[in-house]
């Protein structure tokens, strides 16, 4: 079989992501087994909705990651989607998001045993195996204070960019905690820090501690351990990602947090490779 192109496109609520990717054309090689040796990634990209009409950020997503790729529509076996990906009418498959994440992130890191996924308005932790099954998950509710949503809105208060909250993260020495579950009161804490001159490094750095807090519950109740790998819009937040580690360690929860520069991406990803699988399956049944 020839190699295959495929698209995945993340549609959330703040951002559609895509990737267009090459599976090599081995009978062996699936999307649950398929390796960095197997897949050539070829476009990622992010494309913010802001206030714009989503289905045209969609469309503008979609044709300016093939114009990156340097293909055309027609070149494409398979377009495959996940998150709200229903309203890509051009799809050609749908994947459920907590599975694309996890073959996402076990393709980026092959070792993973947990994913923990955060996302604009909710996070979710998923055990799973080494073929990216989900054998056990925990979301938070979508009106708590630990989603990137909650973050991206503290970050404009402070007048910094959600880009720069991490490593501002890190240079904390006193950080105060958020005490509130409550995404309205936790910002209230936040504005009562700022009058009290609590500097903007502690106030994300315990913002990041108290996400963190309510992330390692959901790994504690999953029965997380080994390699934990950070996936969706918060993954690149070098500050969350310690602040993760330091709770861990805390708890003495026996975990490795890891991310990777393309963890942003793993929900499209795992999606094009499941694209890639499914095509490979619908081939076989047409040519028996």
């Amino acid at each position: 079989m020839n190699d295959i192109l495929t698209v995945g496109m993340d549609v959330g609520s703040s951002a559609v992501k895509t990737v267009v990717a090459r599976s090599r054309g081995r009978e062996s090689s699936d999307a649950r087994s398929a390796t960095a040796a197997d897949t050539d990634i070829l476009t990622l990209r992010t494309d913010r909705i802001r206030r714009r009409d989503l289905r045209a950020v969609i469309a503008e997503s979609f044709e300016a990651a093939l114009e990156e790729a340097g293909l055309r529509r027609e070149d494409v076996a398979y377009i495959a989607t996940t998150g709200d990906g229903e309203l890509v009418d051009f799809r050609r498959g749908h994947f459920y998001g907590m599975t694309t994440h996890a073959r996402g992130a076990t393709f980026l890191i092959p070792e993973t045993s947990a994913v923990l996924d955060i996302g604009a308005l909710h996070a979710r932790a998923m055990r799973i195996d080494g073929r990216s099954k989900v054998l056990a998950y925990r979301m938070t509710s979508q009106c708590a204070s630990g989603s990137g949503q909650f973050l991206e809105n503290v970050a404009r208060y402070l007048g910094i960019t959600l880009e720069d909250v991490g490593a501002l993260s890190c240079t904390a020495s006193s950080p105060e905690m958020v005490s509130s579950i409550c995404a309205v009161l936790a910002e209230t804490d936040v504005i009562n820090m700022v009058s009290r001159g609590i500097s903007t490094a502690d106030i994300v750095k315990g913002i990041h501690l108290s996400m963190a807090g309510r992330y390692i519950n959901l790994l504690r109740a999953i029965g997380a351990c080994g390699t934990v790998v950070i996936t969706g819009g918060l993954a690149a937040d070098i500050g969350l990602a310690k602040a993760l580690s330091d709770k861990a360690a805390e708890h003495k929860l026996q975990v490795e947090i890891r991310t990777d520069p393309r963890s942003v991406y793993a929900g499209a990803l795992g999606a094009a490779l499941w694209g890639a699988y499914r095509h490979r399956v619908l081939a076989r049944r047409s040519a028996a």
